[in-house]
């Protein structure tokens, strides 16, 4: 069977970039597509199936923000920002409305290769098992179908986000350190600030939690870290 190319989109408003990455992806055996805008984004997202989004935040018209966040409305592509902004405030701020990793501004091709797979690797590989899933009325946390709902109505986790709830919800017992955490959702190939965790954990209580300045799923272990307290 011949394997199909995964599908990558480059939103950068720079064209040199755009040619150098393009043709550099498609060497590696990626289809890639193109675009300089928000507009053109969405209109390619919508007509193809992208497996990935490298996106640059500083773009005309649309931010990259702005486009994230709508792409995070509607669904859980990875995205990897593509970033000239080197404080980690910055960066912890795009974590937090749903990019799963970023690079930094000029960058090598070799290590954008490399964190496009590890991204694509944590999307595709099931290392979740079955004893993960979790409900108890309210929250429902189905690890087969990879699906968390509440009350209900399904809620739009990240893949960075689902992989740090269920990592949590696998062991309700086990008090991780950020590092743990890091290691047992994402991987020994994250490079980012073990402090992009607070902000996939703030993300995931606003989702998840009815009252998030007073979680019940999501605790803090002070000094420590977190653990699942849905038990």
């Amino acid at each position: 069977m011949i394997k199909k190319a995964k599908k990558v989109l480059i939103v950068d408003d720079e064209v040199k970039i755009l040619e150098v990455v393009k043709a550099f992806l498609e060497n590696k055996g990626y289809e890639v597509y193109t675009a300089e805008n928000g507009h053109e984004a969405f209109a390619l997202l919508q007509r193809e199936e992208i497996a990935l989004v490298l996106l640059d935040l500083m773009l005309p018209e649309i931010s990259g923000e702005q486009i994230c966040m709508e792409i995070r409305r509607k669904s859980r592509i990875p995205i990897i920002m593509l970033t000239a902004k080197a404080d980690e405030a910055d960066i912890l701020e795009g974590l937090e409305i749903g990019a799963d990793d970023y690079i930094k501004k000029p960058f090598s091709l070799k290590e954008l290769h490399a964190r496009i797979e590890a991204v694509l690797r944590r999307s595709t590989e099931d290392i979740l098992f079955h004893k993960g899933s979790f409900n108890d009325g309210d929250l429902e946390i189905d690890v087969a179908r990879r699906r968390v709902l509440k009350g209900g109505s399904e809620i739009k986790l990240t893949m960075n986000e689902f992989r740090i709830l269920t990592s949590l919800v696998r062991y309700p017992n086990k008090v991780f350190t950020r590092d743990e955490l890091v290691l047992a959702a994402l991987g020994d190939e994250f490079e980012g600030y073990n402090r992009a965790i607070d902000s996939h954990i703030k993300n995931i209580r606003q989702k998840i939690e009815s009252d998030p300045k007073n979680p019940v799923y999501l605790l803090t272990v002070h000094g420590i870290g977190y653990k699942f307290g849905g038990r």
